[in-house]
């Protein structure tokens, strides 16, 4: 899903601030769940987008780990970048490697739509207010400054994808090709493509159901 994200998103106007159609969405959760085969080149760029946010929304424990939540937010008020890029790889350094290598990915796709904003009008302070939210929140639901807190979100999804090289390494780009290619290649069997989707969703199958984070 990355991959033709990553492939279609630069080109689509508003990708990932306009929802994909409900029913659309629901039926392509329904069959990845399912283990159905998929052919997503059949899907619009809008209904994989909006279901890869739902997947991010719905992982268990946040993409960046709830437990690490304030100190996320945290990074944003250090004094330069510097400062705040010390802070961001000491945090990598604690979470899962799983969750690191998703956060590559995605930050991957966020730079490369960001760098087509000309076209998508999807700066990186754009894509940071269409997915902070989502992909960054708190196993506490209920906090007395969540306007701030929702404010710093924003500034740190920003600050990562306008720093995505810096803190992910220069060879992502690279990387999203290649496993592109192979994306590619298995489209002619479609089961080994559905493979690939699903082994995505994975990820978060044991996640909690639907629910909203502010």
């Amino acid at each position: 899903m990355f991959f033709f994200i990553n492939q279609k998103g630069p080109l689509t106007d508003g990708i990932l601030r306009i929802s994909g159609s409900v029913k659309a969405c629901g039926a392509l959760k329904e069959k990845l769940n399912s283990g159905e085969k998929v052919n997503l080149d059949d899907e619009s760029v809008f209904v994989i987008a909006s279901v890869l946010k739902d997947f991010f929304q719905n992982i268990q424990d946040s993409i960046f780990s709830s437990d690490l939540y304030d100190k996320w937010l945290a990074v944003i008020v250090q004094g330069n970048e510097e400062e705040k890029m010390t802070a961001v790889q000491r945090l990598l350094d604690q979470m899962p490697k799983a969750n690191v290598v998703l956060l590559q990915y995605l930050f991957g796709v966020l730079h490369n739509i960001e760098q087509h904003s000309a076209f998508n009008q999807m700066t990186a302070y754009n894509l940071s207010v269409c997915t902070a939210a989502g992909i960054l929140w708190s196993s506490i639901l209920c906090r007395p400054r969540i306007k701030i807190e929702l404010r710093k979100k924003i500034s740190l999804v920003q600050f990562l994808i306008e720093n995505c090289f810096k803190i992910f390494g220069d060879y992502i780009p690279s990387l999203l090709e290649e496993s592109s290619m192979i994306t590619k290649m298995n489209c002619d069997d479609s089961e080994k493509a559905s493979g690939t989707v699903n082994n995505l969703m994975a990820f978060g199958r044991n996640s909690e159901p639907g629910r909203s984070h502010g």
